[in-house]
C-alpha cells in the first residue's frame, strides 16, 4: 500500500495526531503528518518547539521497522538526523548534526528531532518520527539560545511542500538502507555528519569544565569524547554539554 501524506492545519503536535491516525486506521509505512501550526509542539526532554503559524516545516513520519532489535533504536534517530541534513544540503553547506538530535547550521539550530517508539518482544514495531524545521520565520521569541531558519540563511523565502516532499524522499531512500540492514552505513554517515566532528571543544559534565574532542558516537547512542590526555568518557542523553567557546 502507498504512503499517505496527509495536512492538518492545526493540531496540538502532529507525533499525537499521526499516533491518533494510526491507532485508528490501517496507515501504510512511511505515511506522514504535517501541519502549518503546533499548539503544544514538543521537544526533547518536554521542551517545547516554537513555531509561528504557516512559517516553518512541522512533521511526523510513520515507520514499521521489520529488522530492527530495540537496542538498535538509535538508527531511527540516525536516518531522521541524516533525511533532514540530506535535504538543507540541497540549500547550504555547513549543516550538521549535532549529538544527539538537533541540526545546525555553522553555531545555529535549525531543526529538532522528536521519536517515539512502540516496543514489543525486544523489538521496535512502530516509530513517530516528529521534526521540525526552520523555513520562513524571521524572529524567534522563545529561550532556545541560538535559532536561525533558511530563509534567514539564503534570504529567500522557502516553498513549505517542496521540502516537505524533498525530505519524504530522503527518508525513504534512507530507510530502504535500513530494510537491507545497512546499520553500519548509516552509524557511519552519522558520525562523519556530527557538529564539532574535528578539533578540541569545552564541554561540561556533572564535574565541571573540561575540553575534549569527539572520539565516536556508539550505536547505543552513547557519546564518546576524547581529553587532551588521551582519556575517554562516554555520555548518555543530557549527561554533557557544549561550552560555547
Amino acid at each position: 500500500m502507498d504512503h499517505k501524506i496527509i495536512h492538518i492545519p492545526q493540531t496540538e503536535s502532529t507525533n499525537l495526531s499521526l499516533q491518533l491516525l494510526a491507532n485508528t486506521e490501517n496507515l501504510p509505512n512511511q505515511s506522514m503528518v504535517w501541519t502549518d501550526f503546533q499548539t503544544k509542539g514538543r521537544g526533547q526532554a518536554g521542551s517545547s518547539w516554537e513555531s509561528e503559524p504557516g512559517m516553518n516545516l512541522l512533521c511526523s513520519i510513520l515507520l514499521y521497522p521489520t529488522l530492527l532489535p530495540a537496542n538498535r533504536s538509535f538508527t531511527i534517530l540516525e536516518i531522521a538526523a541524516l533525511c533532514v541534513k540530506h535535504t538543507l544540503d540541497r540549500y547550504v553547506s555547513d549543516i550538521s548534526i549535532k549529538w544527539p538530535n538537533d541540526i545546525y547550521y555553522q553555531q545555529q539550530k535549525i531543526s529538532g528531532i522528536l521519536i517515539e517508539n512502540d516496543i514489543a518482544a525486544g523489538r521496535i514495531i512502530r516509530s513517530i518520527i516528529g521534526i521540525g524545521i526552520n523555513l520562513n520565520q524571521q524572529e524567534f521569541k522563545s529561550e532556545t539560545p541560538n535559532p536561525i531558519s533558511l530563509a534567514m540563511i539564503t534570504g529567500q523565502t522557502c516553498d513549505r511542500k517542496v521540502i516537505l516532499n524533498q525530505l519524504h524522499k530522503e527518508f525513504m531512500a534512507l530507510t530502504d538502507e535500513l530494510e537491507t540492514g545497512k546499520f553500519d552505513i548509516l552509524h557511519q554517515q552519522y558520525n562523519a555528519s556530527l557538529y564539532h566532528r574535528n578539533g578540541f571543544y569545552s564541554y561540561r559534565d556533572a564535574a565541571g569544565i573540561f575540553e575534549a574532542r569527539i572520539h565516536s558516537v556508539e550505536p547505543s547512542g552513547h557519546l564518546n569524547l576524547e581529553r587532551r590526555d588521551g582519556t575517554l568518557s562516554q555520555y548518555g542523553f543530557k549527561e554533557v554539554q557544549n561550552v560555547k567557546n
